[in-house]
C-alpha cells in the first residue's frame, strides 16, 4: 500500500511516529504531511513539510497560514497519489485531510480534539462535525470517545475502537539499573514515576501535594517527576515551598528508548490526569514494564485497572486518597509485585501493538478495496 498520513511529526507525538514506522518496516510505502519536522522515523518513510509563509504570532495569522496549508495539503495529497490518507488529530490535521477531497479517508482521533477542541468556538465545533462526517472510517482508543463521536456527527458504523497499543518486547519487567539510580541519588529508595505532561490536563499539582504526606510515613520515597510543560517553574516553586524539592528529581523529557529503564528502575507509576481517551500510553508502558499504577477515575481507566488488583483508582485532584494510595504500595512489595505481574498480563493480552496495528493494517487494505468497487 501506498499510506499517506498528515500528522505532527515530532518525537512529541509519539504515536503518529509509531504507526508510520509499523507500516514503513512492513514494506508498505509510506509518506508524512507535516507542519513541522521529525525524526526518529523508520526508514523510507517520507516527509513533506507544510510551510508556515507568516509567523504564528497573532489569530489572523495562524489562520492564515492555515488556509495556505490546505491548498499545500491538497497539493501533496494529488502529488503523492496514496491508496489511503490518514489524519491524526481531527483539529487541523483532519481539517487538511477532509480539504484534499481524498478518498479514501481515514480520520484518527486522540481525545482532546473531540473532547476539549470542539468547545473553543463554533467554528471548531462545525468544522470538527463536518469533518467527521466526510470521512470513510474513523478510529478512537476508547468507549467513551465512541459516544462522544457519535454525539459530534460521526455515523456509529464507521467508527473503529483501535488501542494505540503497546510494544511488550521492548517494555517488559526487567532489573533495577543501578547506574540510573545511581545518578539520580535513589540508589537507597522506593521511587515513584510521574511521566505525563507539565500541563494543567495532566494536573502533576495534585502529586507534587501528595508528596508531604507521603513522606510523614515513608520519608525516604523518592519522586521521578519526567515531561515538560508550562508549568514547570510553578511545580518546582509548589514543591519547595511544601519543602520537599530534595526529594523530588525534575528529569525533564525523557526520550522513548530511555523509558524501559527509568520504569523498570521505578517501584510505583502515578498518572494525576484530568482526561484522557483511552488508556495513556505511557500508563499502559508502566503497565508493561509490570509496575503497580494508582491514576485517576477518568475515561476509560477503569477498564483498564481494578482498584486493588494491579492498581488503584483515584478521585481527580484529591493529593490525600493519592498519598494514601502511594503509600500503601511503598508499604507492600508484595502487592507490588502482585499488582505489577497483573498490570504486564492485561497489556499482552489486550494492548498489544503488534495485535492493534494488525488490525488497522486489514481494515485499511479493506477500506481500499470497498472504495475502488
Amino acid at each position: 500500500m501506498r499510506i499517506c498520513y498528515i500528522a505532527d511529526g515530532r518525537t512529541i507525538s509519539i504515536h503518529p511516529q509509531r504507526w508510520l514506522n509499523y507500516f514503513a518496516q512492513k514494506g508498505h510505502e509510506v509518506h508524512l504531511i507535516s507542519p513541522l519536522p521529525g525524526e526518529g522515523f523508520a526508514k523510507g518513510v517520507q516527509l513533506h513539510l507544510l510551510v508556515r509563509l507568516l509567523p504564528q504570532i497573532w489569530p489572523v495569522t495562524r489562520y492564515l497560514n492555515g488556509l495556505l496549508w490546505l491548498a499545500q495539503a491538497r497539493r501533496l495529497v494529488k502529488k503523492i497519489k496514496p491508496d489511503i490518507l490518514d489524519a491524526h488529530y481531527v483539529t487541523v490535521n483532519g481539517y487538511l485531510a477532509v480539504a484534499s477531497g481524498f478518498h479514501p479517508l481515514v480520520l484518527s482521533v486522540w481525545g482532546s480534539d473531540i473532547l476539549i477542541d470542539p468547545q473553543r468556538n463554533f467554528l471548531f465545533k462545525a468544522a470538527t462535525k463536518y469533518s467527521l462526517k466526510r470521512a470513510d472510517v474513523v478510529t478512537c482508543d476508547a468507549e467513551h470517545i465512541v459516544e462522544e463521536l457519535v454525539k459530534h456527527g460521526a455515523p456509529q458504523e464507521k467508527v473503529r475502537l483501535i488501542h494505540f497499543g503497546t510494544d511488550t518486547r521492548k517494555f517488559k519487567p526487567g532489573q533495577k539499573s543501578e547506574k540510573l539510580k545511581g545518578e539520580l541519588g535513589i540508589l537507597d529508595s522506593t521511587a515513584v514515576i510521574s511521566l505525563r505532561s507539565l500541563k494543567p490536563i495532566y494536573d502533576v499539582e495534585s502529586l507534587i501535594k501528595a508528596i508531604p504526606l507521603v513522606l510523614e510515613e515513608i520519608p525516604e520515597a523518592k519522586f521521578i517527576i519526567a515531561g515538560e510543560g508550562e508549568e514547570r517553574q510553578y511545580l518546582e516553586n509548589l514543591a519547595a515551598s511544601l519543602g520537599v524539592s530534595t526529594s523530588i528529581r525534575f528529569v525533564g523529557m525523557i526520550a522513548n528508548d530511555e523509558l524501559p529503564q527509568y520504569l523498570t528502575s521505578s517501584d510505583v507509576y502515578v498518572s494525576t490526569s484530568l482526561s484522557d481517551a483511552g488508556l495513556a500510553s505511557s500508563t499502559a508502558e508502566a503497565m508493561a514494564c509490570g509496575l503497580p499504577v494508582v491514576i485517576t477515575d477518568f475515561g476509560d481507566n477503569r477498564k483498564w485497572v481494578e482498584d486493588g488488583v494491579n492498581g488503584f483508582i483515584v478521585p481527580l485532584r484529591e493529593p490525600e486518597a493519592l498519598a494514601s494510595r502511594i503509600t500503601y504500595l511503598l508499604h507492600n512489595e508484595s502487592d507490588r509485585i502482585k499488582f505489577g505481574q497483573a498490570s504486564r498480563q492485561i497489556i499482552e493480552e489486550r494492548n498489544n501493538y503488534d495485535k492493534e496495528m494488525g488490525k488497522v493494517e486489514k481494515f485499511y487494505e479493506e477500506l481500499i478495496v470497498r472504495c475502488k468497487k
